[in-house]
């Protein structure tokens, strides 16, 4: 269900194309958020059939990190786009769809024409009430199943993670891996089109956008896969790894 087949990536200046099968990545993106006025080159939109379907982010040259079940962007998407291709792509083999464990997925394209954002050279904390930042494509109107032309970004606040395992009845649990972050407000939130985009905390890359069962609701704050050290451990891995194996 998760296989990749040929995805659209945009970059700031530039776009990537490849396909995948779509599977809860379609249920998310921000509504009530508010336009991005400052570039931002390392953000990514994955797309199908040049429609964009999920966010992520440039970590590192030739990589994109998204979420396991879903390249680097421009503030619109219509304007300022190159398209490159996809090579191959790595996720955990922990990664679980229905308890959204270790949701992460990692990319190797083409060349691509833009500054990386590094992430954390160990896990950050992130405690409840910490304010942060998601930004991505996604629907800004939850009934309305089209993506924002214009990037898109939110304040969230940091949920704590026992809270949030009420509020979900944990279905999903919510993990030391995972993260939970929301508005009060009602109608602001991730919805369509935002999963796999990066959240944002003092600057800081600590997660990825997993999913959210309703778009906007306080009761039902976002869940994000948290780069823990487990999880930065994994990708620093595997960047080596695909580095290895190509150096000759």
């Amino acid at each position: 269900k998760f296989l990749l087949y040929r995805f659209l990536f945009l970059l700031s200046q530039s776009v990537t194309a490849f396909d995948i099968s779509i599977p809860d990545c379609s249920e998310v993106s921000i509504v009530g958020g508010k336009d991005v006025k400052k570039h931002q080159p390392c953000m990514v939109s994955i797309q199908k059939d040049q429609i964009h379907v999920c966010g992520g982010i440039l970590i590192q040259d030739q990589w994109l990190l998204t979420a396991a079940h879903f390249l680097v962007g421009s503030l619109s998407l219509s304007k300022g786009t190159q398209r490159v291709g996809v090579l191959s792509y790595e996720y955990p083999k922990t990664f679980n769809v229905k308890t959204k464990q270790d949701d992460m997925l990692i990319k190797y394209a083409f060349e691509l024409k833009a500054k990386p954002k590094k992430i954390p050279k160990k896990e950050q904390d992130v405690p409840p009430g910490t304010k942060c930042v998601v930004t991505g494509w996604g629907t800004t109107n939850s009934n309305v199943m089209k993506p924002s032309d214009k990037l898109q970004m939110l304040e969230v606040t940091v949920v704590d993670r026992d809270l949030c395992n009420c509020y979900y009845n944990r279905d999903p649990v919510i993990t030391k891996d995972m993260l939970c972050a929301g508005n009060k407000q009602e109608n602001r939130g991730i919805c369509w089109g935002d999963s796999g985009g990066p959240l944002h905390c003092k600057k800081n890359i600590v997660g990825v956008v997993s999913g959210s069962k309703e778009c906007g609701d306080p009761k039902e704050p976002t869940v994000y896969t948290f780069l823990s050290e487990r999880h930065i451990r994994w990708i620093n891995n595997t960047l080596k790894k695909q580095f290895n194996s190509t150096t000759f």
